[in-house]
C-alpha cells in the first residue's frame, strides 16, 4: 500500500512540475535479453552466487524499465525524479531518486546550490544513465553494485564550486536519514555483481541458508532504507576536481552513524538490525583520445552489536579499472576489478571473509538513437568462508553470458 502511495505521489508531482517548467527533459528505456547462466543460485534468489542470474539455464529475462524525469522550473530550481520498474528479486515498481535543487543564478567563479529529497551519494564513477545505469556494461562493478543496493540519501545536500578557465572544483557536503542498514549484504553474503537497484520501497532478500539455520522460513526480505533506533542524521563529504578532457577525481567519505545496538520488528515479528556503515572512496576518470579511463576505490567498515558489547565488524575493500573506447556507434569495454571482506578471527583464530576477481568484457552497439545492443561476459572466481559455515562450497567460479536489447527514448 505504502509503495502504490509513494509512485502516485511521485507522479502527481510530476504531472504538476511538468506544466509549470520553463524546461522539461524525459528519458526511458526498456531491456530484455537473452543469459547463459552460471550454476550457483543469484544472491536475488537467496544463494551466495556473485552474478545476477544463476541456475545454469539459457532463457529470456526482462532486464528492467525506467524512466527519468527533470524540470528546469525556473532559472534557479531544478526538479529530477527516476522511477524503475523490476521483475527480479522483490520486483515492482520503486522509486529511485526524486529531489528539488536551488541553485541561484552566479556572475562569478563562485557558486552554491542546496538540494532535498532522496538521492544517490556522489559515489559512483560509471553510472550515469538512465535509471542509474552505466552507458558502458550491463552488469555494474562491485562497488556500484553494492551502491545501488543499499545506499540512498534522504535528506540535503550542500554544495560549493569553484569555477575556473581551465580547472574547477567542488565541495559537497549532505545531512541524511533511512540508511541505517546499509552494510548489511556484505556481512550477511559479500560482495556481488549486477545491475539490479534498489528503490524506495523495494526488499532485499537475505540468505536462504542464514535463514534456515536462525530457525527462519525463506524468502526473508530487509528494508534497505529505514531508520532504525533513535532519530540521528547521517553525513557524508566529498569533493572533486575538473579538468578538460572530461576530467574529474573525487574523494568522499560516508558515515550514515547508525547504533549498531539498534534494532526495529517487521509486521511480521522479524528483527532488522542497524550497522554503522563508515567509508572512503576515492574515483578518477579522463579521456586520452577516444579512449575513457575510469578507476574506482573503497575501504569501510560495518558493525552491528547483536548483543550488549558483542561486536561484529567486516572490513571491506574494492576497486576496478574500466577501459572503454569510443567508435562512433560502437563502444566495447573492458573492466579489472578485486574485492574483499574480512571479519575477526573465529573461535579456532581464522579470520573469515571473501577475497575475489572478476572480469567483464562488452561490446556495445548504437546502430539508432533509440537501441542499444549490448553483448556481456562477466567471469567471477572468489574464495569466502560465508557459505561454508553453512554446509556450502567456499571457492565459487561464475561465467554469465548476456545479450541485451535496449530500447531508449
Amino acid at each position: 500500500m505504502k509503495k502504490h502511495r509513494l509512485c502516485s505521489i511521485v507522479a502527481v508531482w510530476g504531472v504538476a512540475t511538468c506544466v509549470h517548467a520553463q524546461d522539461f527533459v524525459l528519458h526511458a528505456y526498456a531491456d530484455e535479453r537473452l543469459v547463459a547462466a552460471p550454476g550457483d543460485t543469484s544472491w536475488t534468489r537467496g544463494g551466495f552466487g556473485k552474478a545476477r542470474y544463476g541456475g545454469n539455464q539459457t532463457q529470456l529475462h526482462f532486464g528492467g524499465a525506467a524512466v527519468y524525469g527533470a524540470a528546469q522550473i525556473t532559472p534557479e530550481l531544478l526538479a529530477l525524479a527516476q522511477l524503475q520498474y523490476q521483475t527480479s528479486g522483490h520486483g515492482g515498481f520503486s522509486l529511485l531518486e526524486g529531489w528539488m535543487r536551488y541553485r541561484p543564478v552566479s556572475t562569478t567563479p563562485w557558486r552554491w546550490s542546496v538540494r532535498a529529497g532522496a538521492f544517490f551519494p556522489p559515489v559512483s564513477m560509471e553510472n550515469d544513465g538512465i535509471g542509474w545505469t552505466s552507458p558502458w556494461t550491463l552488469s555494474s562493478s562491485a562497488i556500484n553494485t553494492w551502491v545501488g543496493e543499499e545506499l540512498r540519501a534522504v535528506g540535503g545536500e550542500f554544495v560549493l564550486e569553484r569555477r575556473g578557465e581551465i580547472h574547477s572544483w567542488d565541495l559537497r557536503a549532505s545531512l541524511f536519514r533511512r540508511d541505517d542498514p546499509a552494510g548489511t549484504v556484505l556481512a550477511a553474503r559479500g560482495w556481488s555483481i549486477g545491475d539490479l537497484v534498489s528503490g524506495l520501497g523495494s526488499r532485499l532478500r537475505e540468505p536462504d541458508a542464514e535463514v534456515s539455520e536462525e530457525g527462519g522460513t525463506p524468502p526473508r526480505y530487509d528494508d534497505p532504507f529505514r531508520t532504525i533506533g533513535a532519530s540521528h542524521w547521517g553525513d557524508y563529504e566529498a569533493i572533486s576536481w575538473h579538468a578538460p578532457s572530461e576530467t574529474r577525481v573525487s574523494l568522499l567519505h560516508y558515515d550514515n552513524r547508525a547504533d549498531p545496538g539498534a534494532s526495529a520488528p517487521y509486521a511480521n515479528g522479524d528483527e532488522q538490525s542497524a550497522w554503522r556503515t563508515r567509508f572512503w572512496s576515492l574515483g578518477a576518470r579522463t579521456n586520452t583520445g577516444a579512449v575513457t579511463w575510469i578507476a574506482q576505490a573503497m575501504d569501510g567498515d560495518t558493525t552491528v552489536e547483536p548483543m550488549e558489547d558483542r561486536y561484529r565488524r567486516t572490513h571491506y575493500r574494492a576497486a576496478f579499472v574500466l577501459v572503454g573506447w569510443n567508435r562512433g556507434a560502437w563502444r566495447p569495454a573492458l573492466r579489472l576489478e578485486h574485492f574483499s571482506t574480512r571479519k575477526p578471527p573465529d573461535d579456532s583464530g581464522e579470520h573469515q571473509g571473501e577475497n575475489g576477481n572478476a572480469v567483464t568484457a562488452a561490446l556495445n552497439w548504437r546502430p539508432r538513437d533509440y537501441l542499444r545492443l549490448t553483448a556481456e561476459v562477466l567471469h567471477i572466481d572468489s574464495t569466502s568462508t560465508l557459505p561454508v559455515e553453512y554446509g556450502l562450497p567456499g571457492h565459487v567460479i561464475d561465467t554469465q553470458v548476456q545479450l541485451s536489447m535496449r530500447v531508449l527514448y
